[in-house]
């Protein structure tokens, strides 16, 4: 049975969350203060971790880069309607998605399921793309940049794994969307646009003149097979 661990200080939120996630076939468990968070989440070892941004004792970002010193375990955040720059800052610091309160349960159950699939996507033979000095293994989940390993959460990876094996061909966000998230972009979300910016400052792009990873205004972003071979 997969395990979802709640980190929320809103103890009524918490137990309808739980309540909907145990009827669905989940192993709930619950954390009601940010600063038992990661020793807890590291005592039930969870699947998942459902993370509030606003916590007594610690805030959910310093949880989320907590977490991201020792572990790529999938984070969905939960942020405030009004504030995008929660979403912004949320995915800075290593959460793999977001869900906007109020919460609306299927939709939480179904960001969920995305990224238990994609954590736990089959490895079968290793399918490796090569790009000059740039090795990405969807078998492995490993990225190496001129021999170095590269260091990327679930999110990361999978955004670069579609970028690059669409290379020459520019996605837009609605399509980057629903093929990671199966969502539509509504115009407000914000994290292809921050996924992108975090994985040109690991791969060495240049943020001001992007040239592996280009945007192509108005369109989307093109991750370009010949810079990288250059």
């Amino acid at each position: 049975m997969n395990k979802v661990m709640i980190v929320e200080d809103d103890l009524r939120l918490s137990r309808l969350i739980a309540d909907f996630l145990e009827q669905h076939g989940y192993a709930v468990s619950t954390e009601h203060r940010g600063d038992t968070a990661v020793a807890a989440v590291k005592r039930v070892k969870p699947d998942v971790v459902v993370l509030d941004m606003m916590l007594p004792g610690k805030d959910g970002l310093q949880i989320c880069r907590d977490l991201r010193e020792w572990s790529n375990l999938p984070v969905l955040m939960l942020t405030a309607r009004e504030e995008d720059i929660d979403q912004i800052l949320g995915l800075e610091a290593g959460a793999d998605d977001y869900v906007i309160k109020p919460v609306e349960p299927r939709v939480l159950l179904a960001r969920i399921r995305a990224l238990m699939r994609r954590q736990h996507a089959p490895a079968g033979s290793p399918d490796k793309l090569q790009f000059g000095a740039l090795t990405i293994d969807s078998g492995t989940r490993l990225v190496t940049l001129d021999g170095e390993e590269v260091d990327t959460g679930t999110a990361e990876f999978e955004l670069l794994w579609l970028l690059a094996t669409s290379a020459g061909k520019v996605l837009s966000r609605d399509a980057i969307l629903t093929a990671l998230r199966g969502v539509d972009y509504d115009g407000i979300d914000r994290s292809v646009d921050v996924g992108v910016s975090k994985l040109r400052k690991k791969l060495g792009d240049d943020p001001r003149e992007p040239r592996r990873i280009k945007t192509v205004w108005g369109k989307g972003y093109l991750f370009s097979r010949d810079e990288w071979e250059s």
